[in-house]
């Protein structure tokens, strides 16, 4: 049986108008957030079920060598490559693990293109299904639960508070990650970097990007938000 994990807007941008406060995170939230971990990973250090050096491995692991830098460069590749941008399109999990890229959360890969007449965003509806392998670590407010209903229900609103304005006449599709399938979107590449090796135009590839909540960098602008 096949799930249709898709949903989209009216494409002249009559959206539905919901109430809501959109949870960025505040300092205040990552603290209480940053205290609960840290005495969970007391808990299971004193208990005996980890140890403190392959906790401190994991960490290292996620910050210097899994995050969205790794999806960046599947996004360059595509930019440059046709043929590859292709393959992404047509089956993305064998065509990311080309680059050497993939593991747990990444075994069904989709990737879907931005156009000037579709622009896609992910959310994972039940819980925060997400492609850890190409973009690292979720970001709080993808597994909020006002991103994860409103993005839905109102897409174009909620692209608004992150600063990202769509044309009346673009479509935006959602797209639901799953268990079984995790999404990421190949965004448009911006004008003025005809030339640009990939490694320079990975560096303007953002995570919001690629989740679909963000645009690239113009060129010139290399900081990663």
């Amino acid at each position: 049986m096949t799930h249709d994990h898709s949903h989209g807007d009216d494409p002249h941008g009559h959206a539905h108008d919901h109430a809501h406060d959109h949870d960025h995170p505040h300092g205040s939230e990552l603290s209480a957030v940053e205290a609960r971990v840290r005495a969970l990973e007391s808990l299971l250090v004193e208990k005996g079920y980890v140890q403190p050096a392959a906790l401190d491995a994991l960490v290292e692991m996620y910050e210097t060598e899994i995050g969205p830098h790794l999806g960046a460069r599947v996004v360059a590749r595509a930019w440059t490559d046709p043929a590859f941008r292709a393959r992404l399109l047509a089956e993305a999990t064998p065509a990311i693990a080309e680059l050497g890229i993939g593991g747990r959360g990444g075994e069904h890969m989709v990737v879907v293109e931005n156009t000037p007449e579709t622009h896609n965003m992910v959310v994972c509806t039940l819980c925060s299904c997400y492609p850890w392998p190409v973009l690292g670590l979720p970001p709080v407010w993808y597994k909020a639960p006002p991103y994860r209903a409103r993005a839905v229900s109102d897409p174009r609103g909620v692209l608004r508070e992150f600063g990202v304005s769509i044309p009346e006449t673009t479509r935006i599709t959602v797209w639901d990650s799953t268990a079984e399938t995790r999404f990421m979107v190949l965004p448009m590449r911006p004008a003025g970097t005809e030339g640009l090796p990939e490694e320079a135009l990975a560096a303007l590839v953002t995570r919001d990007a690629m989740i679909g909540t963000g645009l690239p960098l113009s060129p010139g602008a290399e900081i990663r938000s």
